[in-house]
């Protein structure tokens, strides 16, 4: 009997400690939230060209367009007419000369035609993209991103200025623009 009171005594003071466990958790979990990387989803509002069938009033407005080929960019004011052609800048990337456009100096002009527009009352918000078939996906978001804001200093701060945010895509016609060809 006493054999078998000395095994209830020694299941008895067994115990489970789990403090170190629970110290680890009360530095690992926030060790982990911190070091989690969260990323930031924007979406962008596009318009789509608007179907055929419009009429001459809403046709003689005048529109400003940016031309994408694969020779450089163009803005148009109004619509079809040259405003000013932007060439390719050849930049050396990974050891090879590769053309890639300035849109430092497409940013300068959407800037000075926005100036324009202000001091004539006709302040637009609008662009359309007329875009070559061979032009790349990273070609056209930099331009996108080029059209809708520039950084500006006001009052000792860097901001973003609007300048053509809303953005309105179509193709090319074939034969529409061959100065820079």
């Amino acid at each position: 009997m006493s054999y078998s009171r000395r095994q209830n005594l020694n299941q008895a003071e067994a115990d489970l400690d789990i403090t170190p466990f629970m110290n680890l958790m009360i530095v690992l979990v926030p060790v982990l939230l911190l070091s989690m990387v969260f990323a930031r989803i924007t979406v962008i509002d596009l318009q789509l060209p608007e179907a055929a069938g419009t009429t001459s009033a809403e046709l003689s407005q005048q529109q400003v367009e940016l031309v994408l080929t694969s020779n450089g960019l163009a803005v148009n004011f109004p619509e079809g007419v040259l405003l000013r052609e932007i060439p390719n800048l050849e930049v050396l990337a990974e050891e090879a000369i590769v053309e890639s456009p300035d849109y430092q100096a497409l940013s300068n002009v959407l800037q000075e035609l926005k100036r324009h527009l202000r001091t004539k009352d006709a302040d637009r918000r609008n662009i359309n993209f007329l875009i070559e078939e061979e032009t790349s996906y990273a070609r056209i978001v930099a331009a996108m991103d080029t059209v809708r804001s520039y950084q500006t200093v006001v009052a000792t701060d860097v901001v973003d200025a609007e300048l053509f945010p809303d953005i309105a895509f179509a193709d090319l016609p074939a034969g529409a623009f061959t100065a820079m060809k």
